[in-house]
């Protein structure tokens, strides 16, 4: 507990000194002091858990997630709910929690979002955890000094505590057919970044880790850094997760590929084994010209004209440049939701 104090301490220092910009707060709240900052702190990092979670061997996200997966997330409601991040319990088969005084529980899946990558699961007995409130990055800049935590992980004596910084505010494009419009980069990254909790000065949930990155800054700049999914993208769906354990912006067209930009074009590095994708033909280094005859020249761009199909099921013509050859390839799209196994508890 006295490391964790001394972290805190360490965050007030930043926050005030000349390495970040001042905290911003609406005009009619003034900033905490010191004292109301550091256990509004602790409070946060008490509802930081570790989760660990096994999947079945001939889980489709076994080959690259991995069947056994480690990460945290973090308590949001008085009834035990922990958001994560949905890529930890893919396919799930067993989940357990580590809360932060070392205590084990199972859990079970309660939703996964695909459109923003958000998971939610619940402690199958009761979770005697202090909640935390959520924030928005509209209250955040560039400058702004955060604290990242993660949770305990079984046989750990402490969990990673960081102090960090915004670097940007930007939308994401992951080569896995995936984008949202607003993500927070933040500097220098923590380490076991998966499902960690990123919070502002009052203790409250700023995003969830995502992803390491090296150019958190964007453009060409260089700087390794982290990729948090802000709250903000969960508070429209929440209850709807919680509904029906899903999304109907998860349900859309899938092709099972990762793609890139290359010099202002979409070259494809992969294709999912037995996918839309690879039953079509399509094979890695090749260039993506057009969706439906619309020219794309961002992975951006590819995925949204391929989303603009309201069926997941939709028929997809792509324009190919295969070798020297250029060629219309018609395909059936699926719903991804429906070739992964659904965790037990969804």
């Amino acid at each position: 507990m006295a490391s964790l104090l001394c972290r805190f301490s360490a965050f007030l220092m930043l926050a005030s000194c000349g390495l970040s910009a001042p905290f911003v707060h609406a005009a009619t709240a003034p900033p905490p002091d010191a004292k109301t900052t550091i256990e509004a702190l602790s409070r946060a990092h008490a509802a930081v858990v570790g989760i660990q979670v096994q999947v079945a061997k001939d889980a489709r996200s076994a080959e690259t997630l991995g069947q056994q997966r480690s990460g945290s997330g973090v308590v949001i409601d008085a009834d035990g709910l922990i958001l994560t991040i949905g890529y930890l319990i893919l396919e799930a088969k067993n989940i357990q929690i580590t809360t932060s005084d070392n205590k084990t529980l199972p859990a079970r899946a309660v939703a996964y979002d695909q459109a923003t990558g958000f998971g939610l699961i619940k402690t199958l007995l009761p979770l005697r955890v202090r909640p935390v409130p959520l924030g928005n990055i509209g209250d955040l800049k560039v400058g702004d000094a955060l604290m990242a935590a993660t949770g305990i992980q079984p046989n750990d004596t402490e969990a990673e505590v960081k102090m960090t910084q915004i670097v940007s505010k930007r939308g994401f494009t992951g080569y896995w057919e995936y984008h949202i419009e607003a993500a927070v980069f933040t500097s220098p990254p923590i380490q076991d970044h998966s499902g960690s909790g990123l919070f502002n000065d009052r203790g409250q949930l700023i995003g969830i880790g995502s992803l390491f990155v090296m150019n958190a800054m964007g453009g060409n700049q260089q700087l390794p850094g982290n990729m948090f999914v802000p709250v903000d993208l969960l508070k429209p769906i929440l209850g709807e997760m919680q509904r029906t354990g899903s999304t109907a912006k998860s349900h859309r067209p899938w092709l099972g590929l990762s793609s890139v930009e290359q010099n202002g074009r979409v070259q494809v590095i992969r294709v999912s084994k037995d996918g839309p994708a690879q039953m079509a033909g399509l094979e890695p280094g090749d260039v993506v010209l057009a969706v439906d005859g619309v020219k794309v020249a961002t992975v951006e761009a590819f995925y949204k004209q391929l989303w603009s199909h309201l069926r997941p099921d939709s028929e997809i013509s792509l324009t190919v440049l295969q070798g020297a050859e250029i060629k219309t390839i018609t395909l059936k799209a699926v719903d991804r939701m429906s070739v992964m196994s659904k965790p037990e508890g969804i």
